[in-house]
């Protein structure tokens, strides 16, 4: 299941992904890296929020093999 973290930087990527679109297609070379920028703290956020769920499932699995 995935966290409030993925799911908000999933979000900010496709967003920074319009915007980065947007930009190219209009010439605005700001809105372009505004929206590369975006992408990447998205990927970044996305990437943090996998990491700690990986984590924590780790967690419940030793705990769930300390119980047997």
């Amino acid at each position: 299941m995935t966290n409030r973290d993925e799911v908000e930087g999933r979000s900010e990527n496709v967003k920074g992904r319009i915007k980065e679109a947007t930009g190219t297609l209009t010439g605005d070379s700001e809105l372009e890296s505004e929206g590369a920028n975006q992408r990447a703290g998205g990927s970044l956020q996305e990437g943090f929020g996998r990491a700690r769920r990986k984590v924590g499932e780790a967690i419940e699995d030793a705990g769930e093999d300390l119980k047997r």
